[in-house]
């Protein structure tokens, strides 16, 4: 799997600097960006868009959630990636489409683990409630998003987007209560999971820079 998101990785990148071969009627343009809908609940995720071509832009962003408890769950969230993104009119304007790689480090509690039941690594292992475990660890995330973007004046844009994919994480399983491991067979290494999740989406409002 590692093997086949660095060859992802490797063609997105080629063909990105073919594309800024492409000769542009204007001069190139750039928007800073941030997501409206985690602002108020103080998550950050931010970025920039370049255009590459008439058509074709490339993103750079991050997605930062500080919190060590949200809500009564751990939430801590550090995620970095890039994104090629092609409109089907014009760059910055309308529908799109993209493919993008991301890389996140987390210590929160798996979509799989939510719930107030009871939980149990093992046969032989002790029994723990779901609200009271949570994961620690790192995960690579490949797929694509679709959007809308339009503008409100010659500075502003709002852009519509989600977007999802494979996710590989790799992580530790620890216990709130008592900061013990419940998953101790992996004292060395690491649990290790593969899902189809949606990782990304929201209103992002846009400054053109230039």
């Amino acid at each position: 799997m590692k093997k086949t998101f660095l060859l992802l990785a490797f063609s997105a990148f080629a063909f990105i600097s073919a594309q800024t071969n492409d000769s542009v009627s204007t001069s190139k343009k750039l928007y800073v960006k941030a997501n409206a809908v985690f602002l108020p609940i103080g998550m950050l995720n931010a970025g920039i868009e370049h255009q590459l071509s008439e058509k074709w832009t490339l993103q750079e962003e991050i997605f930062i959630s500080p919190w060590k408890s949200f809500m009564g769950f751990p939430a801590q969230i550090y995620m970095g990636g890039i994104e090629a993104r092609y409109y089907f009119g014009e760059a910055f304007k309308h529908f799109y489409v993209g493919a993008n790689l991301h890389v996140a480090s987390f210590h929160m509690r798996k979509y799989n683990y939510w719930g107030d039941g009871d939980y149990q690594y093992g046969p032989e292992y002790p029994v723990y409630k779901l609200n009271d475990i949570y994961q620690s660890g790192f995960a690579i995330m490949g797929g694509a998003t679709v959007g809308y973007q339009w503008q409100i004046n010659e500075n502003w844009n709002l852009d519509l987007f989600v977007g999802g994919g494979h996710s590989e994480g790799f992580y530790h399983g620890y216990v709130t209560s008592t900061g013990e491991r419940y998953d101790v067979d992996y004292v060395d290494g690491r649990n290790r999971s593969g899902e189809w999740i949606p990782y990304k989406g929201g209103l992002m409002i846009s400054y053109r820079l230039r």
